[in-house]
């Protein structure tokens, strides 16, 4: 009990006084009772920034400094190890000056520099440019690289591609949605966002809202984070499930009945609307569930 004090006051008094490096590290250890979509929420939470990656100033792992962290190479799903090490080493020699530079130098595969480019990563060296633009060129890249398969000589980066057509920029939601798709949380924003549309005129009630609620029937839209399955004394399943929306967790129960009515809909990582009472014990507030639905 005194080493579990003594631990918890250290982190406590590290998250106070240091919270984007502790936040950082945390992340980075890929460790405790939630995913890093919760953690990034957490430090949004705390009023820091989120830096996306970058090929030019991200690490292996995520790195905090005063009030922002930065998304460290890890967090992207699709990078493989030796191309996480390949990129930060290479810049020793100096910053990637274009997206031509990098693959030049990289020779990362397509499926790992579209998940760069989704992620990010090369907006800084290329201000302002469109996703799509860069996916022309990588396009414009591999397509030379099939005509002149015959020539050892060629080197697929050497030149830089003509310009390409004026495509059109991607949807605000579609460029959010493919973010997520690589990194499994989004950068600027909570993903709850992406289904603002569906849930408008819903009367939902935020969580920070749910407080001033309590003994009333509530509505409210929440990311499925993770959850615990107990058994009652007949010996029936129910469930503690925590949910997040853009302003904070909350925590729910199911249970036997409801859960075993809504159990096979239930699926971490994925948004839903849920109603219930809310519920105050020994001054936590939680929401007892008896209605439920995916929001997708």
């Amino acid at each position: 009990s005194a080493s579990y004090a003594r631990v918890s006051f250290q982190a406590a008094y590290l998250k106070a006084h240091y919270p984007a490096e502790f936040m950082a590290a945390v992340i980075s250890n890929q460790g405790g009772f939630y995913s890093t979509f919760a953690y990034v929420s957490e430090a949004r939470r705390l009023r820091l920034r989120i830096l996306p990656p970058d090929v030019n100033q991200s690490q292996m792992r995520w790195t905090g400094h005063t009030d922002s962290i930065r998304v460290g190479l890890m967090a992207i799903k699709a990078l493989g190890q030796k191309t996480r090490k390949r990129i930060v080493a290479e810049r020793v020699k100096g910053a990637y000056r274009s997206f031509n530079d990098f693959n030049r130098r990289i020779r990362p595969d397509e499926q790992e520099t579209r998940a760069l480019i989704h992620a990010g990563a090369f907006d800084s060296l290329h201000n302002g440019c469109k996703h799509s633009d860069l996916l022309w060129q990588l396009a414009s890249f591999r397509y030379r690289k099939s005509v002149n398969a015959g020539n050892a000589q060629t080197n697929l980066f050497i030149a830089e591609p003509s310009t390409g057509p004026d495509l059109p920029s991607e949807a605000f939601i579609e460029r959010l949605r493919r973010q997520y798709g690589v990194l499994g949380f989004l950068v600027e924003y909570h993903p709850m966002l992406l289904f603002a549309e569906k849930l408008r005129n819903k009367e939902i009630t935020k969580a920070k809202g749910l407080p001033g609620k309590i003994g009333k029937r509530v509505r409210m839209a929440g990311w499925l984070l993770t959850g615990k399955t107990v058994w009652t004394k007949k010996e029936e399943p129910m469930q503690f499930l925590t949910f997040e929306d853009d302003t904070g967790l909350v925590e729910t129960t199911f249970f036997p009945k409801v859960y075993k009515a809504f159990c096979m809909m239930l699926d971490y990582g994925r948004p839903y609307l849920l109603e219930g009472i809310v519920d105050e014990n020994f001054g936590a507030v939680t929401l007892t569930v008896d209605k439920f639905c995916s929001v997708v």
